[in-house]
């Protein structure tokens, strides 16, 4: 039932996400940007979110929107597959080391949608790839996830290691969250009575 599937169109972009929230981490995801799927399988198989995605985009103008849209696409299918939010662990976090590189991710699927990113990149490019496409990513992600989404990085020195830790992160802070809270049986984790 936590499963969700998004269709975006727009004049720069169409996408299609198919995520489960119950999955195992399987990830198949073509964007035609090599280093964001890469990326994406990370998430996937982090999270232990079931994935796939296809995007064609106008990469012919740079990688902008189709890095964006995915994001966009993605926090759209989370918000329908977590539905009512009754019975989740809401809060999630993790600090995750990938060689040089540490990253720690906070979050709270709050429906309240808000990005903290102190994420220096050392490059500009990983390869071909615009390293600040990174938090472009993120903040579509929470704003269309209704997530407030903490990533900091405590140090690093190269840009793919930070990248990587950064989606890694997210990704185990992602499965602790949408994860079903066993004390907590479809009870909302709100004293709000709604998120």
């Amino acid at each position: 039932m936590r499963k969700a599937e998004i269709t975006r169109k727009t004049n720069e972009t169409a996408i299609e996400v198919a995520l489960n929230l119950d999955g195992t981490g399987k990830s198949d995801c073509q964007t035609g940007v090599g280093f964001f799927d890469h990326m994406l399988d990370q998430l996937a198989r982090h999270s232990l979110i079931d994935i796939t995605l296809r995007a064609k985009g106008d990469l012919h103008i740079d990688d902008h929107h189709t890095v964006e849209d995915c994001g966009i696409a993605l926090g759209q299918a989370l918000t329908r597959a977590l539905g009512d939010k009754k019975g989740i662990r809401r809060y999630g976090h993790f600090r995750l080391a990938m060689d040089d590189a540490q990253v720690a991710s906070a979050l709270d699927l709050s429906a309240r949608p808000f990005l903290v990113w102190n994420l220096p990149f050392p490059t500009a490019k990983i390869g071909s790839f615009d390293t600040e496409l990174v938090r472009e990513f993120f903040q579509a992600l929470a704003t269309h996830g209704g997530i407030t989404l903490h990533v900091d990085l405590i140090h690093g020195l190269n840009s793919h290691h930070i990248a990587e830790a950064a989606f890694k992160s997210v990704a185990r802070a992602l499965r602790e969250a949408v994860e079903p809270d066993p004390r907590m049986t479809g009870v909302l984790p709100s004293t709000k009575g709604a998120l």
